[in-house]
């Protein structure tokens, strides 16, 4: 069993990275394998709704290695997902929903069913504005979103500062326990999952 976590922060190994790795660590505890993909400095490409994907076999039409790494593990099967996140204005990291965007519009039939959650890093506010943002990716595929004993939010603005927030910490271990106690119940490769009804979309002009 594995679950993906991608480290939304363009520092690597800064706070958001220690929050993650918290909650990695307490994964492993439970013999869950992880991997962290970091998404760095350089510029992400966002969605431009080509559909391209939807002819490619679920690969987006751009060829950048970022993405290219997160679909290699999507599709080499994950039983999670974790993303994290520092807090920019009051949301996620704007180059963390590009590849976002793109990871959920072309993977989705891959991530459908699979717990999901999110984690979130701020110097002081907006932290519960950016995790409401980036729950919304698991929403809409019918992801089950793990919670714990507290919004999954730790706070810290110095390198390394995050991981004095102890209520911060053992939100994060907790988080992770609960995804490997989720993924266990669930099963969802064994025992499959609800079957969906056809789709049906409307639109709001007629």
């Amino acid at each position: 069993m594995k679950v993906l976590l991608i480290n939304g922060s363009p520092r690597e190994n800064g706070n958001t990275f220690l929050a993650l790795n918290e909650v990695a660590t307490a994964l492993n505890t439970e013999d869950i394998d992880t991997e962290i993909i970091s998404i760095g400095k350089q510029a992400v490409q966002g969605c431009i709704a080509c559909g391209m994907c939807g002819r490619n076999g679920g690969r987006c039409t751009f060829h950048d290695d970022l993405y290219y790494r997160v679909m290699r593990s999507v599709k080499d099967g994950i039983d999670g997902l974790i993303v994290g996140s520092p807090v920019y204005y009051g949301g996620p990291n704007g180059s963390l929903c590009a590849l976002l965007d793109r990871v959920f519009y072309s993977l989705g039939s891959e991530l459908c069913f699979k717990p999901g959650a999110s984690v979130v890093v701020c110097r002081r506010g907006g932290a519960s504005a950016a995790f409401d943002r980036l729950n919304k990716y698991f929403t809409i595929l019918n992801m089950p979103v793990v919670s714990s004993q507290y919004w999954n939010m730790a706070y810290g603005q110095t390198p390394g500062q995050v991981a004095q927030d102890e209520e911060g910490m053992q939100t994060m271990r907790t988080l992770g326990r609960n995804m490997a106690w989720m993924i266990k119940k669930l099963n969802v490769a064994q025992d499959g999952h609800p079957k969906p009804e056809p789709k049906v979309a409307t639109n709001f002009i007629r």
